[in-house]
Protein backbone atom coordinates (compact mmCIF):
# COMPACT_ATOMS: atom_id res chain seq x y z
CA UNK A 1 0.00 0.00 0.00
CA UNK A 2 1.44 3.39 -1.00
CA UNK A 3 2.19 5.98 1.67
CA UNK A 4 -0.49 8.64 2.13
CA UNK A 5 0.62 12.09 0.99
CA UNK A 6 -1.75 15.01 1.52
CA UNK A 7 -0.90 17.07 -1.58
CA UNK A 8 0.11 14.21 -3.89
CA UNK A 9 -1.80 13.73 -7.13
CA UNK A 10 -3.10 10.41 -5.80
CA UNK A 11 -5.04 12.34 -3.12
CA UNK A 12 -6.52 14.99 -5.44
CA UNK A 13 -10.24 15.01 -6.20
CA UNK A 14 -11.49 16.60 -9.43
CA UNK A 15 -14.36 18.92 -8.52
CA UNK A 16 -16.82 21.27 -10.29
CA UNK A 17 -16.16 19.85 -13.76
CA UNK A 18 -19.63 18.69 -14.85
CA UNK A 19 -21.81 21.83 -15.20
CA UNK A 20 -18.54 23.80 -15.34
CA UNK A 21 -16.63 22.86 -18.49
CA UNK A 22 -16.09 24.90 -21.63
CA UNK A 23 -15.89 21.67 -23.65
CA UNK A 24 -19.23 20.42 -22.21
CA UNK A 25 -17.94 16.85 -22.01
CA UNK A 26 -20.23 13.89 -21.57
CA UNK A 27 -19.61 10.99 -19.17
CA UNK A 28 -17.19 9.07 -21.39
CA UNK A 29 -15.16 12.13 -22.40
CA UNK A 30 -14.98 13.32 -18.80
CA UNK A 31 -13.80 9.99 -17.40
CA UNK A 32 -11.22 9.65 -20.19
CA UNK A 33 -9.98 13.16 -19.43
CA UNK A 34 -9.51 12.32 -15.75
CA UNK A 35 -7.62 9.16 -16.63
CA UNK A 36 -5.42 11.15 -19.04
CA UNK A 37 -4.57 13.62 -16.27
CA UNK A 38 -3.77 10.83 -13.83
CA UNK A 39 -6.59 11.86 -11.50
CA UNK A 40 -8.12 8.82 -9.83
CA UNK A 41 -10.67 10.57 -7.58
CA UNK A 42 -13.79 12.49 -8.63
CA UNK A 43 -16.62 14.42 -6.95
CA UNK A 44 -19.75 14.69 -9.08
CA UNK A 45 -21.96 17.77 -9.31
CA UNK A 46 -24.90 18.07 -11.66
CA UNK A 47 -27.86 19.99 -12.97
CA UNK A 48 -31.21 18.70 -14.20
CA UNK A 49 -29.88 18.07 -17.71
CA UNK A 50 -27.35 15.57 -16.34
CA UNK A 51 -29.88 13.32 -14.60
CA UNK A 52 -30.55 11.11 -17.66
CA UNK A 53 -26.84 10.24 -17.86
CA UNK A 54 -26.24 9.27 -14.21
CA UNK A 55 -25.85 5.59 -15.08
CA UNK A 56 -23.59 6.33 -18.03
CA UNK A 57 -21.39 8.41 -15.72
CA UNK A 58 -20.93 5.53 -13.28
CA UNK A 59 -20.14 3.09 -16.09
CA UNK A 60 -17.57 5.45 -17.64
CA UNK A 61 -15.82 5.98 -14.31
CA UNK A 62 -15.42 2.24 -13.87
CA UNK A 63 -14.03 1.82 -17.39
CA UNK A 64 -11.39 4.46 -16.74
CA UNK A 65 -10.50 3.40 -13.20
CA UNK A 66 -11.71 6.60 -11.55
CA UNK A 67 -13.22 6.34 -8.07
CA UNK A 68 -16.29 8.36 -7.21
CA UNK A 69 -15.50 10.00 -3.86
CA UNK A 70 -18.50 12.28 -3.48
CA UNK A 71 -21.80 13.34 -5.01
CA UNK A 72 -23.03 16.90 -4.53
CA UNK A 73 -26.79 17.27 -3.91
CA UNK A 74 -29.00 20.30 -3.32
CA UNK A 75 -30.30 18.77 -0.10
CA UNK A 76 -33.65 16.99 -0.24
CA UNK A 77 -34.44 13.40 0.75
CA UNK A 78 -35.99 12.72 -2.66
CA UNK A 79 -32.92 13.97 -4.52
CA UNK A 80 -30.57 11.91 -2.37
CA UNK A 81 -32.72 8.81 -2.80
CA UNK A 82 -32.45 9.09 -6.58
CA UNK A 83 -28.67 9.13 -6.24
CA UNK A 84 -28.70 6.25 -3.75
CA UNK A 85 -30.64 4.18 -6.27
CA UNK A 86 -28.02 4.92 -8.92
CA UNK A 87 -25.19 3.95 -6.58
CA UNK A 88 -26.96 0.75 -5.61
CA UNK A 89 -27.37 -0.26 -9.25
CA UNK A 90 -23.64 0.12 -9.74
CA UNK A 91 -22.63 -1.45 -6.43
CA UNK A 92 -20.95 1.73 -5.16
CA UNK A 93 -20.79 2.16 -1.39
CA UNK A 94 -19.14 4.73 0.84
CA UNK A 95 -19.68 7.69 -1.51
CA UNK A 96 -19.89 10.99 0.39
CA UNK A 97 -22.92 13.25 -0.09
CA UNK A 98 -22.06 16.94 -0.17
CA UNK A 99 -25.20 18.74 0.94
CA UNK A 100 -26.21 22.37 0.67
CA UNK A 101 -27.83 24.16 3.61
CA UNK A 102 -30.24 26.86 4.61
CA UNK A 103 -30.59 29.53 7.24
CA UNK A 104 -30.63 33.31 7.55
CA UNK A 105 -28.47 35.41 9.91
CA UNK A 106 -29.69 35.26 13.49
CA UNK A 107 -29.87 38.00 16.10
CA UNK A 108 -30.33 36.07 19.34
CA UNK A 109 -29.37 32.83 21.07
CA UNK A 110 -32.96 31.67 20.78
CA UNK A 111 -32.94 32.18 17.01
CA UNK A 112 -29.60 30.40 16.76
CA UNK A 113 -30.89 27.40 18.72
CA UNK A 114 -34.07 27.24 16.64
CA UNK A 115 -32.14 27.40 13.37
CA UNK A 116 -29.68 24.69 14.42
CA UNK A 117 -32.59 22.45 15.39
CA UNK A 118 -34.44 23.16 12.13
CA UNK A 119 -31.43 22.28 10.00
CA UNK A 120 -30.73 19.18 12.05
CA UNK A 121 -34.34 18.08 11.55
CA UNK A 122 -34.07 18.67 7.80
CA UNK A 123 -30.81 16.79 7.49
CA UNK A 124 -31.57 13.84 9.76
CA UNK A 125 -33.62 11.76 7.26
CA UNK A 126 -31.02 12.44 4.56
CA UNK A 127 -28.20 11.31 6.84
CA UNK A 128 -30.13 8.20 7.86
CA UNK A 129 -30.79 7.27 4.23
CA UNK A 130 -27.12 7.78 3.39
CA UNK A 131 -26.02 5.69 6.38
CA UNK A 132 -27.87 2.66 5.01
CA UNK A 133 -25.56 2.83 1.97
CA UNK A 134 -22.45 3.22 4.11
CA UNK A 135 -22.20 6.90 3.18
CA UNK A 136 -21.41 10.08 5.06
CA UNK A 137 -23.11 13.43 4.77
CA UNK A 138 -20.82 16.44 4.28
CA UNK A 139 -22.20 19.89 5.09
CA UNK A 140 -21.04 22.07 2.20
CA UNK A 141 -20.18 25.69 2.96
CA UNK A 142 -21.71 28.04 0.42
CA UNK A 143 -21.93 31.32 2.26
CA UNK A 144 -24.61 32.72 4.60
CA UNK A 145 -25.42 31.22 8.02
CA UNK A 146 -24.99 27.60 6.91
CA UNK A 147 -21.58 28.40 5.46
CA UNK A 148 -20.10 29.28 8.85
CA UNK A 149 -18.13 26.32 10.25
CA UNK A 150 -19.25 27.01 13.83
CA UNK A 151 -22.89 26.67 12.75
CA UNK A 152 -22.15 23.47 10.85
CA UNK A 153 -20.45 22.04 13.93
CA UNK A 154 -23.48 22.97 16.05
CA UNK A 155 -25.74 21.10 13.62
CA UNK A 156 -23.46 18.06 13.64
CA UNK A 157 -23.33 17.98 17.44
CA UNK A 158 -27.12 18.31 17.61
CA UNK A 159 -27.49 15.32 15.27
CA UNK A 160 -25.08 13.31 17.41
CA UNK A 161 -27.40 13.73 20.39
CA UNK A 162 -30.04 12.04 18.22
CA UNK A 163 -27.77 9.13 17.38
CA UNK A 164 -26.84 10.39 13.89
CA UNK A 165 -23.07 10.07 13.60
CA UNK A 166 -22.30 10.02 9.86
CA UNK A 167 -22.29 13.80 9.30
CA UNK A 168 -19.20 15.97 8.78
CA UNK A 169 -17.97 19.07 6.92
CA UNK A 170 -16.77 19.70 3.37
CA UNK A 171 -14.88 22.97 3.35
CA UNK A 172 -14.48 25.04 0.19
CA UNK A 173 -11.84 27.76 0.14
CA UNK A 174 -13.59 29.55 -2.72
CA UNK A 175 -16.57 30.11 -0.39
CA UNK A 176 -14.32 31.10 2.51
CA UNK A 177 -12.83 34.47 1.62
CA UNK A 178 -14.45 35.98 4.73
CA UNK A 179 -12.69 33.33 6.83
CA UNK A 180 -9.12 34.11 5.81
CA UNK A 181 -8.04 35.97 8.95
CA UNK A 182 -9.29 33.20 11.24
CA UNK A 183 -8.62 30.21 9.00
CA UNK A 184 -6.07 28.59 11.36
CA UNK A 185 -8.56 28.74 14.24
CA UNK A 186 -11.43 27.50 12.06
CA UNK A 187 -9.38 24.62 10.69
CA UNK A 188 -8.51 23.52 14.22
CA UNK A 189 -12.22 23.60 15.12
CA UNK A 190 -13.24 21.75 11.94
CA UNK A 191 -10.47 19.17 11.93
CA UNK A 192 -12.36 16.42 13.75
CA UNK A 193 -15.36 16.86 11.45
CA UNK A 194 -13.62 17.58 8.13
CA UNK A 195 -14.32 15.04 5.37
CA UNK A 196 -12.79 16.92 2.43
CA UNK A 197 -11.02 20.22 1.78
CA UNK A 198 -11.38 21.90 -1.60
CA UNK A 199 -8.53 24.27 -2.51
CA UNK A 200 -8.57 27.44 -4.57
CA UNK A 201 -6.16 30.21 -5.47
CA UNK A 202 -6.81 32.73 -2.70
CA UNK A 203 -6.39 36.50 -2.52
CA UNK A 204 -7.84 38.82 0.08
CA UNK A 205 -11.38 39.92 -0.88
CA UNK A 206 -11.09 37.90 -4.08
CA UNK A 207 -14.84 37.26 -4.02
CA UNK A 208 -15.44 41.01 -4.09
CA UNK A 209 -12.81 41.87 -6.71
CA UNK A 210 -13.56 39.41 -9.51
CA UNK A 211 -10.90 36.89 -8.47
CA UNK A 212 -13.07 34.46 -6.52
CA UNK A 213 -11.92 31.42 -8.51
CA UNK A 214 -8.20 31.24 -9.27
CA UNK A 215 -5.83 28.38 -10.14
CA UNK A 216 -3.57 27.30 -7.30
CA UNK A 217 -0.38 29.31 -7.29
CA UNK A 218 -2.09 32.44 -8.63
CA UNK A 219 -3.24 33.53 -5.19
CA UNK A 220 -0.76 35.42 -3.03
CA UNK A 221 -2.10 33.68 0.10
CA UNK A 222 -1.71 30.16 -1.27
CA UNK A 223 1.72 29.32 0.25
CA UNK A 224 0.63 30.43 3.73
CA UNK A 225 -2.66 28.53 3.56
CA UNK A 226 -0.99 25.33 2.38
CA UNK A 227 1.47 25.48 5.25
CA UNK A 228 -1.40 25.94 7.71
CA UNK A 229 -3.24 22.94 6.28
CA UNK A 230 -0.15 20.75 6.33
CA UNK A 231 0.81 21.80 9.87
CA UNK A 232 -2.71 21.01 11.13
CA UNK A 233 -2.07 17.30 10.73
CA UNK A 234 -5.42 16.77 9.04
CA UNK A 235 -5.67 13.84 6.62
CA UNK A 236 -8.32 13.59 3.94
CA UNK A 237 -9.08 14.15 0.26
CA UNK A 238 -8.02 17.44 -1.33
CA UNK A 239 -10.26 18.88 -4.05
CA UNK A 240 -9.12 20.91 -7.04
CA UNK A 241 -11.73 22.63 -9.14
CA UNK A 242 -12.71 24.25 -12.38
CA UNK A 243 -15.91 26.12 -11.43
CA UNK A 244 -15.44 28.38 -14.47
CA UNK A 245 -16.53 28.30 -18.11
CA UNK A 246 -13.01 27.29 -19.14
CA UNK A 247 -11.98 23.89 -20.47
CA UNK A 248 -12.04 21.68 -17.34
CA UNK A 249 -8.93 19.78 -18.43
CA UNK A 250 -6.90 22.97 -18.81
CA UNK A 251 -8.00 24.29 -15.41
CA UNK A 252 -7.41 21.00 -13.59
CA UNK A 253 -3.93 20.80 -15.08
CA UNK A 254 -3.23 24.39 -14.00
CA UNK A 255 -4.27 23.51 -10.47
CA UNK A 256 -2.15 20.36 -10.33
CA UNK A 257 0.93 22.11 -11.67
CA UNK A 258 0.37 25.11 -9.40
CA UNK A 259 0.00 22.89 -6.34
CA UNK A 260 3.13 20.93 -7.19
CA UNK A 261 5.07 24.18 -7.65
CA UNK A 262 3.81 25.57 -4.32
CA UNK A 263 4.78 22.41 -2.49
CA UNK A 264 8.21 22.34 -4.14
CA UNK A 265 9.06 26.03 -3.72
CA UNK A 266 7.65 26.20 -0.19
CA UNK A 267 9.47 23.04 0.83
CA UNK A 268 6.16 21.66 2.09
CA UNK A 269 6.27 17.93 2.70
CA UNK A 270 3.48 16.33 0.75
Amino acid sequence: MSEYRLFARTNLVAWCIVPFDGKKRGPEERAAMLERLGLKLFAYDYRDEHKPTFDQEMEALKRHNVRLVAWWCPGSVGEVQVVLDVLKRHDMRGVQFWIMGQGKPVSSEAEQKAQVEAEAARLRPIAEAAAKAGSQLGLYNHGSWFGEPENQIAIIENLKTQGVTNVGIVYNQHHGHDHLDRFPVLLEKMKLYLMALNLNGMTRDGDKQGTKILPLGKGDLDPKLLRIIKASGWHGPIGILNHTDEDAEVRLRENMEGLERLVREGNIER
